[in-house]
């Protein structure tokens, strides 16, 4: 998840500096969503492992 907000971010940079805006803005966009959507699951996953570890101990 966090590979494909790079790579978006990385598009909306180059679009920026080649003066494509609306592209920029969207890819942008879709690269925050994409890292705060794989940030949750991250912490979703950590707590779900902290859970599982507890009661296996």
């Amino acid at each position: 998840m966090f590979k494909w907000a790079l790579i978006f971010a990385v598009v909306a940079l180059v679009a920026a500096l080649l003066g494509f805006g609306g592209i920029a803005g969207t890819a942008g966009g879709i690269a925050k969503i994409l890292f705060f959507i794989g940030l949750a699951l991250v912490v979703l996953f950590v707590i779900l492992g902290a859970a599982a570890a507890r009661k296996v101990t």
